[in-house]
């Protein structure tokens, strides 16, 4: 499938991924949930594990700010975090259409591989 990252209005498309930041303290691992429309942070999770939770508490809150419409798209890569059931089943809860990347491909999209 080709990948399309564009969005023709708020809250049809979001992306989510993790990066980590080398502090004083050791590493700080930041979860971030993007709507592809606005390419604006819709949600954020900062933690020195990177655990599923951090994840589902980004989701959470990008939830909570923008109660997003059923099958509204969210991409994520294929880490550990968003393959765990407890963030599947959360997605699923809300009514969001899955996209994940194909193995080793961040720009190959795979979608409803939940369902």
């Amino acid at each position: 499938m080709d990948p399309d990252f564009s969005a023709d209005g708020p809250n049809q498309k979001w992306a989510s991924d993790i990066s980590y930041i080398w502090t004083s303290e050791g590493w700080l691992y930041l979860a971030v949930i993007i709507d592809l429309y606005s390419r604006r942070v819709i949600g954020w999770a900062v933690s020195n594990r990177m655990k599923r939770d951090l994840a589902i508490r980004a989701l959470d809150m990008a939830v909570a700010l923008r109660q997003p419409p059923k099958d509204c798209i969210h991409h994520t890569d294929r880490g550990s975090q968003y393959c765990s059931h407890d963030y599947q089943k959360i997605l699923r809860q809300y009514g969001f259409r899955v996209s994940m990347s194909g193995k080793g491909n961040c720009y190959d999209c795979e979608y409803d591989i939940a369902a």
